[in-house]
């Protein structure tokens, strides 16, 4: 079975400022790119999971209502938490912390909030739940938390990759399978 994640919407914030767990909303879309959306997740999907942040849980409480599909909140799926970096511009952040976090990306959290590697490990306990491997879910999440999915199952560049807003990537049915599908333009 496939678990499907889906990225969340533009996120209504200024370009250059450093967020992650903030609780940041994101432009509503259309009725024509929930149908989109739609369109490019399978027809069999037994429920929808939700970072419980407004940017991805007003998308999913759209789509579970549309779909008639039960909703469940995870906190598993939020976005890293940058804290004391969460709301401050990038270019504001002092240049010795984001040279400690460049060289080591995964290990450190210069900025007091969680490393990508604790990160990872709760990424992690979600895909290990007995149901992904027997039913179709939907999850509405963020771009770090599929980036840690993917090197959670072992895939290369996992910190490179990109997936854009509404964008979604199925993992299933086996581990090795990955797919990206083209979502709604914004």
């Amino acid at each position: 079975m496939a678990l499907v994640f889906l990225r969340h919407g533009e996120p209504l914030i200024a370009p250059g400022i450093c967020y992650g767990r903030s609780d940041i909303g994101a432009r509503e879309l259309s009725e024509a790119q929930l149908c989109e959306i739609i369109g490019t997740v399978p027809d069999t999907l037994y429920r929808i999971d939700t970072s419980p942040l407004s940017r991805c849980l007003m998308l999913a409480e759209r789509l579970a209502e549309r779909l008639m599909l039960p909703l469940q909140i995870d906190p598993r799926l939020q976005e890293i938490d940058f804290g004391r970096w969460e709301g401050c511009k990038w270019d504001d952040i002092p240049r010795n912390e984001l040279d400690e976090w460049a060289a080591d990306v995964t290990g450190a959290s210069p900025h007091g909030g969680e490393s990508v590697n604790d990160m990872t490990t709760r990424v992690r306990s979600y895909l290990d739940e007995p149901l992904h491997g027997e039913a179709d879910i939907l999850a509405v999440t963020h771009m770090g938390v599929v980036r840690c999915a993917h090197a959670a199952l072992g895939y290369e560049g996992a910190l490179e990759m990109r997936l854009d807003y509404t964008q979604t990537m199925t993992f299933g049915p086996h581990p090795s399978f990955l797919r990206a599908d083209r979502g709604p333009t914004r």
